[in-house]
Parts: structure tokens; sequence; C-alpha cells
């Protein structure tokens, strides 16, 4: 369970049943207003948007931020349900949230894992798609395209991966989460001055019970390593061709993100609508929307104009 006052910044958690989930997620502003809902990463939480909500439910949006399968308060409803940590899972739940909520069209942000997974329901569902905003921009990817080895100095980016495919790395990251996690913010964020308090009101979303499970299926899912559900094949072969995001969308990167990302430049043709990419200076790493949270909220604010 979560632990206690983790969640103080934004209030009293909600739960509803979407798809396969009962998901747990965080809301404020006005339930008549534009929806936005916001998506968080990995190994991150709904803390990611703790200063953003404000900004938005002030300006008179309906915001919603739900915790991902396998973190936070969100649970399987079912024992028998694959743990499954692919790509097209978790948009599959995005969309499942929005129909639980009769949410038909919203603005959808996100960062890491989150961005990625706003990227694909923009992609695949743009008619649920009001505007887009995404932190490193196109992350769409697939088992394909995973497959072609990277520099040396690329690859070492992501030692994690690697890591996880092994028993041991599944072993180390059950025993050493918070440790781990806490690595990966650091070399992330290099410049992130965050505080204990902070870094642990999110650990305690890593907790969840099938949350070392969703997250080495995830990696292992990307390199091959590990078979996902059959019911998501057609919509993993649409992804694999790299489909174009035709909704209004705005990208945006930190000066200092330590994390693997690629160049604005190689994902700038991926978006066909009204698209503006953003630099965010000041030692901004890959949590940006904790980081700058005024930069993010804006970047919403003036999607959602276009």
């Amino acid at each position: 369970m979560l632990k206690a006052g983790a969640n103080d910044s934004l209030g009293e958690l909600k739960q509803i049943d979407a798809g396969v989930l009962n998901v747990a997620y965080a809301e404020a502003g006005p339930t008549n207003g534009t929806a936005v809902i916001l998506l968080h990463g990995w190994p991150y939480d709904i803390q990611t948007y703790a200063d953003v909500v404000p900004i938005l439910s002030a300006a008179g949006y309906r915001v919603i931020v739900p915790y991902l399968r396998g973190f936070g308060a969100t649970r399987f409803l079912s024992s028998e349900t694959v743990r499954n940590g692919q790509q097209a899972a978790l948009a599959v739940d995005v969309v499942a949230l929005m129909d639980a909520l009769k949410i038909e069209h919203a603005i959808l942000g996100g960062c890491d894992w989150g961005a990625r997974t706003a990227d694909i329901v923009a992609a695949l569902w743009p008619e649920r798609c009001k505007g887009l905003v995404s932190v490193s921009g196109y992350l769409i990817g697939s088992q394909e395209a995973n497959r072609t080895p990277l520099p040396p100095s690329v690859e070492l980016q992501w030692w994690y991966q690697y890591y996880f495919a092994t028993e041991r790395g599944r072993a180390g990251y059950e025993k050493y989460r918070r440790d781990f996690a806490k690595l990966i913010w650091r070399t992330a964020s290099p410049k992130w001055d965050f505080s204990d308090e902070t870094f642990e009101r999110s650990a305690a979303s890593f907790d969840n019970p099938d949350h070392v499970s969703i997250v080495i299926h995830n990696y292992r899912w990307r390199l091959g390593l590990a078979e996902g559900e059959a019911r998501f094949d057609e919509l993993e072969k649409r992804l694999a061709l790299a489909p174009v995001i035709t909704v209004p969308s705005i990208t945006l990167e930190g000066d200092a993100n330590g994390a693997p990302h690629p160049d604005s430049a190689a994902y700038a043709k991926k978006f066909s609508n009204t698209y503006a990419h953003r630099s965010i200076e000041g030692g901004i790493g890959h949590n940006l929307p904790q980081e700058a949270p005024q930069a993010f909220a804006q970047a919403v604010l003036d999607v959602d104009g276009h």
C-alpha cells in the first residue's frame, strides 16, 4: 500500500475500474473543464505532476493523473491477467480509463513511459486526443527497431535494460528498487537537487505488488526477450510502422537530460499538425514536469490554443 502522506500534494486519490485494472488517480479542477490526462514514467509516479496540476486546474481544466499499471494503488482486477508492460498495453489502459470516466477526448501529456504512451494514443486514436505534450518527443518504438545495435557509448546509457534482461537483474531490482530508482533520478537529472522527502513521496509507489513484474517485462519485451499478448499484435504492427501523429503537438526537452533521448530534429516530421519543439533551459533533466512545472503547464495551455 501507499506510504502515509505520499499523495498530500495531489489530494485524496480516486479509484475506478477500467479495462483490466482498478486505476488509482488524482483529479483536480472543474468536472466540466477540458480534460487533461497526465502520464508518468519509470521510475517516477504521479508526483511528477504535483506542481503542474494546480496551474492547470486553476486555469479551468479537469486534470487527471493516473498511476500506471504496476505503480501506486493501481491494481489488476484479476490475478490471472498477464503482468504485461509492453507499450500497447499501457496505451490501451489510457483509452480504457477515458472510457470509464466517460471522457470522449482529452489533451494528453507525458514524460518517459508516459510520453511514449501519450504518443501512442495520439497516433492510434487521434479522435480521442485534443492535443499532445510529449517530453523527449516521438518515443514510439518496436521490437524490430530495437534489434539494431547502437554505438557503444549509447548502449552504455541503456545499461539497466540489459541488466533487467537477466534473472540477477530482476532479483537486484526487487531487492534494491529504491536505491535503483534514486540512481536513475540522479543520472537522468544530474542538476536536479531533489530532497529525500521528494524522492520518498514517489518511491512509495514502487511498493506495488506488480511493480517489478511490469518493469522487467517492459524492458525485456523491448528487446524481444519476452512475449507480448496476442490481443495487442495488430496494434504493435501499426506502431512498428512509426505512424505520424496528426494532432496539435508540443514536444519538450530539458537542457540537462542525462537519460537516453532522441535529437528533436530526428522526429520533427513525425508531427503533421501544428507543432512546436521547446528546449527548456536552467539545468532541467529527464523528469521535466517536476523540475520545470511552469514550462510544462504552459505547453498544455498553448497546445489547447492551437
